[in-house]
């Protein structure tokens, strides 16, 4: 007895919402790598959950942009805008941009010289020569800034030198001065002033008076 057909609607209890969800997505899945292997068909699939989760499978050969550009280009309906394209152009210019620096570095490094014409090879000599010699002009420069800053560092350690020493040579004959004027063993003496006596000429003889 064969399995009843199921009514195709959306399944109220969550539980076996997920349960379902979950086979058929992975049988979608499978499917979707064995059509790509066995017949070696361009597959892209993309699925989003009820909760947003995104679950994809692109075939080995080819990636999921590739697959949506031909996709619009056979079907007519335009998936991406002028900002859009312009946007995917500058990344793809950025791209190539990017790996003909990093070429361009390898060589540079003596790196896959072989592929390189006799011209080519002038050219980067030239361009070595060229950034050797700004090296070292900027070796140079950075070597006078330096005697320069160290000259100015010498003379400012003279001056400052110069400066102590006035300084201790004052204040040595501060000291000096205090102990010519001091002497601690010595007793202070109080200066003597001169004293001085007047005859008053109104004061009677007493010797007379006798």
């Amino acid at each position: 007895m064969g399995r009843g057909s199921i009514e195709i609607k959306r399944i109220e209890n969550s539980t076996n919402r997920q349960v379902t969800f979950s086979k058929r997505r992975n049988g979608i899945l499978k499917k979707a790598r064995e059509i790509s292997v066995l017949c070696d068909a361009e597959v892209g699939v993309v699925i989003f959950s009820s909760a947003g989760k995104l679950y994809d499978y692109c075939s080995p050969k080819t990636t999921l942009p590739k697959i949506l550009e031909k996709y619009q280009t056979n079907s007519g309906k335009i998936l991406w805008d002028d900002k859009h394209k312009s946007l995917s152009a500058e990344i793809d210019r950025i791209k190539k941009e990017n790996d003909s620096m990093q070429i361009e570095l390898r060589h540079l490094k003596g790196e896959d010289l072989n592929s390189l014409q006799p011209k080519e090879l002038i050219s980067f000599e030239e361009a070595l020569q060229n950034g050797l010699t700004n090296l070292r002009d900027k070796q140079m420069d950075h070597w006078k800034m330096l005697r320069r800053n160290g000259k100015m560092l010498e003379e400012e350690n003279k001056l400052l030198a110069f400066r102590l020493h006035q300084q201790d040579v004052a204040l040595s004959g501060s000291m000096r001065d205090l102990e010519l004027g001091y002497h601690p063993d010595r007793e202070f003496v109080a200066p003597q002033m001169p004293m001085t006596f007047r005859v008053q000429p109104n004061h009677p003889n007493l010797q007379e008076n006798k």
